[in-house]
């Protein structure tokens, strides 16, 4: 079993971004399912720059978990490069269940359901 990319959006909108961006963060929420049916299960990351981390960093005392991060080092803020990355890095996903493909982009994304107990 594979999954696809269904969907991914920025908050805020990267239009607000000014024209050349060093330093910013954006809170992105991407949508996959799998490629044989219907359904989807979302997923964050929050997609910054070097220069961004590196401030994030500091401001934590020296120590930043950045656990479901995409770092970018673009000179203009770029939707389609993040959308292509993220699409290839969820068509390499497989597992025999949709269960064990979601654990695996939880590596990646925090997922919707990540430590859900019934």
């Amino acid at each position: 079993m594979r999954a696809t990319l269904r969907s991914l959006a920025f908050e805020p909108d990267p239009a607000s971004l000014s024209a050349e961006p060093t330093e910013f963060s954006l809170h992105a929420r991407f949508i996959v399912g799998p490629t044989d049916g219907p359904g989807d299960e979302s997923f964050d990351i929050t997609v910054c720059t070097p220069e961004w981390l590196a401030r994030a960093c500091s401001a934590a005392g020296g120590i930043y978990d950045a656990r479901h991060h995409v770092v970018v080092n673009l000179d203009e803020f770029d939707k389609r490069a993040v959308h292509d990355w993220l699409a290839l890095r969820v068509e390499c996903v497989e597992g025999d269940t949709w269960a064990e493909i979601a654990e695996r982009l939880g590596r990646l994304g925090h997922w919707e359901f990540e430590d859900y107990r019934p």
